[in-house]
């Protein structure tokens, strides 16, 4: 298992909300290049990044800070605002090992296919979901579409990994949606990447023993409920 320390950039800073929601946000530094050498220094083989302006706007006010994290020795995943084939392969050019997809995919089968086409495993889909429904533009959005058959459908267009966020939970420190992950990993084989609620070793632990591929961690980082290192190491099985 992957371990994914969580960058939300916001105004350029990096911030956490609490329940997606951007009224109730905490910055934690204006500087998320150190926040990302802190990250790699603990032993992250990964970076989970997120461009919370673009996420609601569609427009990405983040892309150059992105890019510098990119030079950095590490692997980074990126989402937020990503809704054409242009911003998809900009980001891919300057050095994202994978692409978030999220509004887009739910509204548009088209887009997702396209892009699976032309970038394969660099796509990722991005399934925030409230009470079972998926959420879209920042989770501001309601949608119709069950989060286990919107993934059953990703699956079946040849969607390699799954990012699952539990909006009820995301910067909670509640623990981790251990049921609703479960169900995900029953119902397609894609790679699932668990978000939202993580706030311990405990945590990671049992997510370890559900097999999943990675776990995002954000607010219990920077809260210092989670030890990365720890955790890291868990993950790996060491």
């Amino acid at each position: 298992m992957i371990i994914l320390p969580a960058i939300d950039l916001l105004n350029k800073k990096v911030v956490r909300l609490y329940k997606g929601d951007y009224n109730i946000s905490t910055e934690f530094s204006d500087n998320p290049q150190e926040v990302a050498a802190n990250f790699i220094e603990c032993g992250a083989e990964w970076l989970h990044v997120v461009d919370l302006d673009g996420a609601k706007t569609g427009e990405s006010k983040n892309f150059d800070i992105i890019k510098s994290l990119c030079e950095l020795k590490v692997n980074i995943e990126c989402g937020g605002g990503i809704r054409s084939l242009e911003t998809a392969e900009q980001f891919l050019q300057a050095g994202v090992s994978r692409v978030i997809l999220g509004s887009k995919a739910v509204e548009d089968i088209n887009f997702v296919k396209e892009c699976l086409k032309n970038f394969g495993d660099k796509i990722a889909i991005g399934i925030d979901a409230l009470n079972d429904f998926v959420k879209t533009s920042g989770w501001l959005k309601d949608s119709n579409v069950n989060y286990i058959d919107f993934a059953k459908k990703m699956h079946d267009l040849g969607v390699k990994t799954i990012i699952f966020t539990d909006i009820s939970v995301d910067g909670t420190l509640l623990g981790a949606s251990f049921e609703k992950l479960g169900k995900l990993q029953s119902a397609v084989k894609c790679n699932i990447i668990a978000s939202g609620g993580i706030k311990d070793l405990n945590d990671i632990k049992n997510l370890k023993a559900l097999d999943v591929y990675g776990a995002i961690c954000g607010k219990s980082i920077y809260a210092k409920t989670l030890n990365l290192k720890e955790a890291i190491k868990i993950a790996r099985g060491n």
